[in-house]
């Protein structure tokens, strides 16, 4: 099926493109945007999504909202579907195989976009994945939406923590992720390497009915993160 995609472009794209990455296991699937060329800033951002195995795609409303927010900021996005995903090929490694898939977007996206400052973002395992990831990846602004750092199987202890600007955002009623569990873990990062949290009241793990909210707090977050404008 991976034949109803394009190849990936040799250059970031002016409109939105929809192709086929070669990645460790197989084709990826991708999607990159530009953002808007009066605001656009040198920065890349690829967001993640949540656990394969739950049903989990780059189509998250959450996924797509946190791209938009970003996009809106200036930042020119890829979002893109994990091993096993939609068309991608391979089959779910536990965050370890996708660890790899996000690197060869990563390369992809610094191929294309030289010099450009890297972001990351994820929700749910996404925000494991890139977390776990963000020191060696050189990112230098990491998006955490509902991070799972407590009672769903993932390890956050031996990750190497970024020193990068760090938002993490969870939603307060949050009934698959333990909202206490995360404000804990992160009361118990080192000073200089805690996020600046955001808990948004009355919001679900999938913020049904606050996704606007989300976009409004990912913009006033980042507002003073991205670089100069591109150059003309």
């Amino acid at each position: 099926m991976n034949d109803l995609l394009s190849v990936a472009p040799e250059r970031f794209p002016d409109e939105t493109a929809r192709f086929a990455l070669d990645g460790p296991a197989g084709k990826l699937e991708c999607e990159a945007r530009a953002a808007a060329p009066e605001g656009r800033r040198d920065a890349v951002a690829v967001i993640c999504h949540p656990l394969s195995t739950d049903g989990g795609s780059m189509h998250n409303k959450v996924v797509t909202m946190v791209e938009r927010a970003l996009r809106e900021s200036g930042v020119d996005t890829v979002i893109f579907n994990f091993r096993s995903v939609g068309h991608s090929e391979g089959e779910f490694d536990q965050g370890n195989g996708e660890s790899d898939d996000l690197a060869a977007v990563v390369a992809w996206a610094r191929k294309v976009r030289p010099g450009a400052t890297l972001w990351l973002a994820g929700f749910s395992f996404g925000s494991y994945v890139t977390l776990r990831n963000a020191v060696r990846l050189g990112a230098e602004g990491l998006v955490s939406i509902a991070p799972p750092a407590a009672g769903r199987g993932w390890d956050f202890g031996p990750i190497e923590l970024p020193s990068c600007r760090w938002l993490v955002v969870m939603g307060d009623a949050d009934e698959i992720v333990e909202p206490q569990a995360v404000y804990d873990w992160i009361d118990g990062l080192p000073e200089g390497r805690r996020p600046v949290l955001v808990k948004m009241e009355d919001t679900s793990h999938f913020f049904h009915r606050r996704l606007m909210d989300l976009r409004g707090v990912i913009k006033h977050a980042v507002k003073d993160w991205p670089p100069p404008p591109v150059s003309a």
